[in-house]
């Protein structure tokens, strides 16, 4: 004969599930490679020449809202190298993952998204860039890391400030975003 639970056992039970549903919670459901270019124009004859590249490195981040406290993150890579004026290669990665933010007031989850999440994605952006420079036969491309907190903190600061600063995207230099989405 199976044993019913007790009383106390169910209530207990009901305030722990009651309790966690008013939690905060962040869940990374999903980190994937959503796009990865690499183009060399400059192939063979760049192989040719000793290897001293101007590399133009361009970063952004978005997000869009993909379900009820389910976001979509992405952080794209777009590097540029180029030697003589002549484009070695443009390498473009759009690393993406899917993320659960529950609980959280406005400027947490903005913040989270904004400069947490990017965080978590970028090492695989840049090992995607890394190994697609790589298999493309150029010296591998290591990006240095990226404070995605102090990006986030400048952004917000340059939006206070009534400055026209993009919504959600950062670039790593000061020229316009040659990136096309």
């Amino acid at each position: 004969m199976a044993k019913k639970p007790s009383t106390q056992s169910s209530n207990n039970a009901a305030a722990s599930n009651a309790e966690s549903a008013n939690q905060q919670q962040f869940v990374i459901q999903k980190v994937y490679l959503k796009d990865g270019s690499l183009e060399t124009p400059g192939t063979p004859e760049v192989f040719t020449q000793s290897w001293k590249p101007e590399a133009k490195v361009e970063l952004n981040t978005r997000r869009n809202a993909i379900g009820d406290n389910l976001y979509e993150v992405i952080v794209t890579v777009t590097v540029t190298a180029t030697m003589e004026e002549k484009t070695a290669y443009l390498c473009e990665v759009h690393q993406a993952g899917v993320f659960n933010v529950v609980g959280f007031d406005e400027t947490t989850t903005d913040q989270l998204l904004g400069a947490y999440c990017p965080g978590v994605l970028f090492p695989y952006a840049r090992e995607a860039v890394t190994d697609l420079t790589a298999k493309a036969g150029f010296p591998p491309m290591t990006l240095s890391p990226v404070n995605f907190d102090a990006l986030y903190a400048r952004r917000r600061q340059q939006a206070a400030e009534g400055t026209s600063a993009q919504a959600q995207g950062e670039q790593a230099d000061t020229k316009p975003d040659a990136a096309s989405d």
